[in-house]
């Protein structure tokens, strides 16, 4: 069945849902039109489990890359460079504006489909929770300021993340390296000790 998630994740990535159709999958990966509705329950189900999969992969690599940018530091300058290539990642290149667009239109899918929302909903309480963490850490070595809630905190970053989205649909979007100057001294400046 992963094959037929990817599949679909693929379409998705490229296309309008609605134009979707479960038979080409099905000819497309080889899998079996029965066992496919048989393990998904209907089309909608194939769907919902591709955007659960997707979401999901979007914020597992986002967390990765915070974690390695925190494991591989060992003091506050350390930090606030490691910062700033998370920030500058997330928030350049064509890639980043893809997945940031599709994390948007999945979160903007659950709100019409109550079962995505309820898995979406576990994931997105599930990254902040793991973020809340890491800024704890964080707060804990000194990096950033420890009168204010972790939870908050995690928060806003994400929160930065969506605000981009905005800007990339604009008529005239703020150029990516702006941004993330930007970005990184909006950072620095309020989560940082003095």
């Amino acid at each position: 069945m992963r094959t037929v998630l990817d599949a679909v994740a693929d379409r998705l990535r490229d296309g309008d849902e609605r134009l979707l159709r479960i038979p080409e999958v099905c000819r497309a990966t080889g899998v079996n039109y029965g066992s496919v509705y048989h393990h998904f329950g209907s089309r909608e189900g194939v769907i919902e489990a591709a955007y659960e999969m997707m979401f999901t992969e979007i914020i597992e690599q986002d967390l990765a890359m915070v974690r390695r940018a925190i494991e591989t530091t060992a003091s506050q300058d350390g930090f606030l460079l490691a910062i700033q290539g998370v920030l500058e990642t997330v928030s350049t290149g064509p890639d980043r504006r893809a997945s940031r667009t599709m994390r948007l239109r999945i979160v903007a899918a659950s709100t019409t489909r109550p079962d995505l929302r309820e898995i979406i909903s576990a994931s997105q309480a599930r990254v902040t929770a793991e973020l809340a963490e890491i800024v704890g850490f964080c707060q804990g070595q000194g990096w950033i300021r420890a009168d204010m809630s972790s939870r908050s905190i995690a928060v806003i970053l994400q929160v930065v993340i969506f605000g981009r989205n905005l800007d990339d649909l604009s008529a005239k979007p703020i150029p990516e390296q702006e941004w993330s100057t930007f970005m990184f001294h909006l950072f620095t400046h309020l989560l940082t000790p003095s």
